[in-house]
C-alpha cells in the first residue's frame, strides 16, 4: 500500500510539470505543508527545495498560501523576481473548509494584480489544492 501511495506523490509531482533536473524554489514553508508531497517534489528534482533567500533562476516556484499570510499579489510578485521566462508558480492553498483557506476570488484579484495568468487547479493533497500561474503569452512577445 505504501508503494501506491508513493506512486500516487510522483505522479502528483509530474502532474506539477516538475522535470529532474528542475530548479525548484519553496515560499511559505510552515509545519501544515504537505511534507509527503515535498519529498515526491525532491526526488523527482534529484535535490533540495530551494527557499526563498536563494538567489538562481527558478523552473518552478512552490508558494504555500494561507488567508492569513498577508497580501497574495505581493508574495506573487516578489515570486515573479527569480522565476525563469518559461517558469511557474503552483500557488498551493489549503482546501475548502481547511483553516487558512483561501477563496478562489482572492487567488484571481491577487493574479491579476500581479500581472500573471491563472491556466488550471488541481488537488495535490488530501489538505492542499495548487493553481498554476504563469507569465501571460502577450508579455512575452513585447520586445
Amino acid at each position: 500500500m505504501v508503494a501506491a501511495e508513493d506512486a500516487g506523490k510522483i505522479g502528483v509531482a509530474d502532474r506539477l510539470g516538475i522535470e529532474p533536473g528542475s530548479v525548484v524554489q519553496e515560499i511559505g514553508w510552515d509545519e501544515d505543508v504537505d511534507d509527503d508531497l515535498r519529498a515526491a517534489i525532491e526526488e523527482r528534482v534529484g535535490g533540495d527545495l530551494l527557499d526563498e533567500d536563494s538567489d538562481e533562476v527558478m523552473d518552478v516556484v512552490l508558494l504555500w498560501w494561507r488567508e492569513e499570510d498577508g497580501d497574495l499579489a505581493d508574495a506573487l510578485i516578489n515570486a515573479t523576481t527569480a522565476l525563469a521566462d518559461d517558469g511557474v508558480i503552483w500557488v498551493l492553498t489549503p482546501k475548502t473548509g481547511r483553516a487558512g483557506h483561501v477563496e478562489p476570488s482572492d487567488i484571481a484579484e491577487a493574479v491579476s494584480t500581479a500581472g500573471l495568468a491563472q491556466t488550471s487547479n488541481i488537488t495535490v493533497s488530501g489538505d492542499w489544492s495548487a493553481t498554476r500561474l504563469v507569465s501571460p503569452k502577450s508579455a512575452k512577445t513585447k520586445r
